[in-house]
């Protein structure tokens, strides 16, 4: 049976950093991943860059930012750790230990603004920030002693004394997390890994929408393994729409920047006019859910499927050279940004809610951590302020694995548990995916860009009934990897509506139309 010091479900930047943090500590670190690669999760998709600090820039300016951004939601705390503690960490992770190219202008990093910044503090990597710090840790975590890997895995279930002790006086205890339910996605087996502590870096819950800008592995599995085991999860309501993703009719959606309007892209209806004004005296770059639901509220007005973002007065080869993904994305799909606008939708982007922990990633349940953005750390209140969540994973990953080093015992208590039994039924791949199209479109029409009370009650009325086809679905089939994201994307839509439905106030990213 396999055991380890720490577990670690995901291989994002949170993961990844949570691995090192724990192996520079000498612990044993199993990192899990569902993909054959270390490349996954929504790091490497991260285009615009990640928080450092500007010239004129201070703790307080940036804990303003993040504040307004999140519309005064935020867990102070939390807050004041990144912006006093994140450059520090940033510069021995990325820039001194991982030396990720970020982008240089003259004697200092090239910084750029976002929406809602009061400076710019940004630095990139021209624009796929995201990729090459995620390659640039993967290669420390790949020759890392202590660090084993395990790829094409995925978690079952979380392990805990209340639901697999078989010794059944282990329910008085506090509740407890003690590894996993493994499975191995090519050979169908399933079974157990035992953890001092485990880790949930499982990123975000795009894939239960129509529209997002978040890879197909973003299925929510780290929510629903953190729900079904007890963990306190909140904050579930608020979910970020990316006001700009591309658009194309019938075709997939990729993240344009908000560096694009940050360097001086503007907003315009499908007449060719500026809009942004109308809505918010920062125009362009005001906090992202103002600017997604302007978006919406022009495209209702205009009776057109999108609007457009035009940056084509700018210099052509400094356009092409500061933005070269986005540029060639655009061009493969018949857009050339350097002549003329591109057309873009808002789309699930990240979510603002998950797994409850503390500031060292601690969550309610003894033993299991969450960091990254299946955490909720409180950081970003009701919306998140643009580049925020890489330094956040870095921030967190680095305490987790601290503290989960400090956590381990000598004598760590595994109890014997129940075998797991296997189901032997194939599942028809149709109903598969006719059930995840039913979560995507009502979670795209109800709990949306824009909400009301009957919309979330018809959500929940249709995901009660999928939760019961879904779930005599997974006690008789043959295990995959596919069976479980379902399983795991339902309970995620119906925790998600349950709790916009309880939620008390319209409030940032969770706009309730009366």
């Amino acid at each position: 049976m396999k055991q380890t010091d720490v577990l670690v479900i995901g291989s994002g930047l949170a993961g990844l950093t949570t691995a090192l943090s724990a192996g520079d500590e000498g612990k044993k670190v199993l990192i899990l991943t569902k993909l054959e690669s270390l490349l996954s999760g929504n790091t490497q998709y991260a285009q615009g860059g990640i928080i450092y600090k500007g010239l004129n820039d201070s703790p307080e300016k940036l804990e303003n930012d993040i504040e307004i951004a999140g519309d005064y939601h935020s867990y102070t705390p939390a807050v004041n750790q990144l912006a006093e503690l994140g450059p520090t960490i940033l510069e021995d992770y990325l820039i001194k230990r991982c030396k990720v190219p970020f982008d240089i202008n003259g004697d200092h990093f090239d910084l750029t603004a976002e929406g809602a910044h009061s400076e710019h503090r940004i630095i990139h990597s021209k624009d796929k920030t995201g990729l090459s710090i995620h390659e640039s840790v993967i290669q420390e975590v790949i020759k890392h002693p202590n660090i084993e890997i395990k790829t094409d895995t995925t978690v079952v279930d979380l392990l805990t004394l209340s639901h697999h002790s078989k010794n059944s006086k282990d329910i008085y205890k506090k509740p407890a997390c003690f590894g996993v339910f493994a499975l191995n996605n090519k050979s169908k087996e399933v079974y157990p890994i035992l953890a001092q502590n485990t880790v949930l870096a499982t990123g975000g819950i795009g894939q239960l929408f129509t529209h997002t800008s978040n890879p197909e592995e973003a299925t929510g599995d780290g929510l629903a393994l953190a729900w079904r085991a007890g963990a306190r999860c909140f904050n579930l309501e608020y979910i970020q729409f990316h006001p700009t993703t591309f658009y194309y009719k019938g075709g997939d959606r990729f993240l344009i920047s908000e560096s694009v309007r940050g360097e001086g892209g503007r907003l315009i209806d499908k007449n060719g006019n500026p809009f942004m004004l109308e809505f918010h005296e920062q125009g362009d770059l005001a906090p992202r859910d103002i600017v997604a639901r302007s978006i919406h509220q022009v495209m209702l007005r205009t009776n057109h499927p999108c609007v457009y973002l035009d940056i084509s007065f700018m210099d052509s080869k400094w356009l092409i050279d500061r933005f070269p993904t986005i540029y060639n994305n655009c061009l493969k799909r018949g857009i050339d940004m350097t002549k003329e606008p591109i057309p873009v939708v808002p789309a699930a982007h990240y979510f603002c809610g998950g797994v409850g922990v503390n500031l060292n990633g601690r969550t309610s349940l003894q033993r299991l951590y969450a960091v990254g953005e299946v955490s909720c750390t409180g950081l970003h209140g009701a919306n998140r302020l643009a580049s925020t969540s890489l330094l956040e994973a870095l921030v967190w990953g680095h305490f987790a694995g601290k503290d989960a080093s400090a956590n381990c015992s000598d004598t760590p208590y595994y109890p014997d548990i129940y075998e797991w039994e296997a189901g032997k039924q194939y599942i028809d791949p149709a109903l598969i995916s006719q059930d995840w199209t039913t979560i995507k479109n009502s979670m795209w029409n109800y709990v949306g860009l824009v909400r009301t009370k009957i919309r979330l009650n018809r959500a929940k009325a249709i995901f009660r009934h999928l939760q019961t086809e879904i779930g005599q679905f997974y006690r008789d089939a043959e295990m995959t990897k596919e069976i479980l994201e379902l399983r795991n994307g339902i309970e995620c839509a119906i925790a998600i509506t349950q709790e916009t439905i309880s939620a008390r106030e319209s409030k940032g990213a969770h706009y309730l139309k009366k």
